[in-house]
């Protein structure tokens, strides 16, 4: 008699992002509960289990679900405020007083759910938030059925989330406390960046994330003004200036680190920091390009990133794999640079790593948590196939994402989520932009 279980997920590939050969050609994934719990040949698969429902087949590829190590997802809200401007400018002059004036637990709440829909649409089941209100991101996260890392913003000056500094790593600590068991949400302590927060600010976040054995989310050496601001204030550049206190390690996800030198490249090698590189954030800001090859042959874990969509402009791990992995051999001279499986695995499997959930999440292997994603194949920018990794790297689009599937439940399904009213979304989003440009 067949076993039983709730859902098999077939490809024309399965893409398992293990060390194990791969792909498996006309594979088949096996879903009970909310975990993995065979993969292999559909033949042999579809001989030894009964599925209440069958997702896939053949024109599909299936990979684990994309993971985004760095956004600040209520920032949709702000996508498109202020364009074409340097960082420091964009940062201080627009958008830091629009939070001012309008971030709060219902706008926070309302922009992660349109966030929601848009990374689930583009296969991101998983993402490493950096913001405030968290409490409300939580709640539209868990309305959406996807999972997300986030961390509380703490800076060494008042915004409307805080107003003393007691005040910040109370609410992070209350937050972590609330949230460390969720079964979608992982809390984090989210210092901002080195020009943001002293020293003192950033021993007292890394004490709080090793007291509840929680990762540290940061900004590190994203702009050529913060390597010189940083340089004036400490007489070191930013990756220096954090290793001099004591305060790079394995908890670390740094976000940009466009400005390392050989030598801080190694110091973030020896110290197990990973990097969230936020490419095309990088180039809109105009903040430059991060040595992701150098970095890579130096055994930094490097990931995808996208900021928020306010400098993006949107939330699209696809497109920067794409845009990455074709640059970087640019950059480099070497068109054998950031091969598309690499590309691949820092949008899977690194990405659960660099976040702490390596061992539940980011390959298709049994014992592991089912959050997979089912590309459909049958477009005509993607035929006809000889690589399939190529195809997912160089040819695939968002667009192309047919079926989402976190925590061994269906959350898009043909692009629409049963989660997530569309319309709904929408209108609140309108309903804020008139607010947000009648007082900007």
């Amino acid at each position: 008699m067949k076993e039983k279980v709730d859902i098999i997920v077939r490809g024309e590939y399965i893409l398992t992002m293990t060390d194990a050969e791969e792909p498996i050609h006309d594979g088949a994934v096996v879903i009970k509960d909310t975990s993995i719990v065979d993969v292999g040949p559909e033949e042999a698969i579809t001989e030894r289990y009964d599925a209440r429902r069958y997702i896939g087949g053949k024109g599909c590829a299936v990979i684990p679900g994309l993971v985004n190590t760095h956004t600040h997802a209520a920032m949709v809200y702000f996508r498109g405020l202020a364009d074409d401007l340097p960082l420091k400018e964009w940062l201080e002059g627009h958008i830091w007083p629009a939070e001012q004036k309008f971030l709060g637990y219902d706008f926070v709440r309302d922009a992660t759910e349109l966030a929601c829909l848009e990374m689930l649409s583009s296969g991101i089941t998983l993402f490493n938030d950096m913001y405030f209100f968290e409490d409300a991101s939580a709640d539209a996260i868990r309305k959406a059925g996807m999972r997300a890392v986030l961390g509380t913003g703490i800076l060494d000056f008042p915004t409307v989330a805080a107003s003393t500094m007691d005040e910040y790593f109370e609410k992070a600590e209350e937050f972590i406390k609330k949230y460390r068991d969720d079964e979608l949400i992982k809390p984090s302590v989210a210092p901002h960046a080195p020009y943001t927060c002293s020293p003192e600010t950033y021993k007292r976040a890394i004490r709080l994330a090793e007291r509840y054995d929680v990762t540290v989310h940061t900004h590190l050496s994203e702009t050529r003004w913060e390597v010189e601001e940083i340089g004036r204030r400490y007489g070191k550049s930013p990756v220096r200036h954090l290793e001099s206190h004591g305060l790079l390690n394995e908890r670390i996800v740094a976000a940009h680190c466009v400005w390392p030198d050989e030598e801080e490249i190694e110091i973030l090698a020896s110290r197990g920091v990973s990097v969230s590189h936020c490419l095309e954030s990088n180039l809109k800001l105009s903040s430059g390009i991060a040595p992701v090859t150098d970095m890579l042959k130096k055994g930094v874990r490097v990931t995808f990133g996208t900021d928020g969509a306010a400098s993006n402009n949107d939330l699209d791990i696809i497109s920067e794999m794409s845009t990455a992995a074709k640059l970087h051999k640019a950059v480099s001279g070497d068109p054998t640079a950031l091969s598309a499986r690499d590309a691949l695995l820092m949008a899977t499997r690194w990405g659960a790593q660099a976040l702490g959930l390596g061992e539940r999440l980011g390959s298709i292997e049994a014992g592991k948590l089912a959050d997979l994603v089912v590309i459909n194949l049958s477009h005509p920018h993607l035929v006809p196939l000889y690589d399939i990794y190529s195809h997912i790297v160089y040819s695939a689009k968002s667009s192309d994402v047919e079926t989402v599937i976190v925590n061994g439940r269906v959350v898009l399904n043909g692009g629409d989520s049963p989660n997530l009213d569309r319309e709904e979304i929408f209108y609140k989003a309108g309903q804020w932009a008139e607010r947000i440009s009648k007082n900007s």
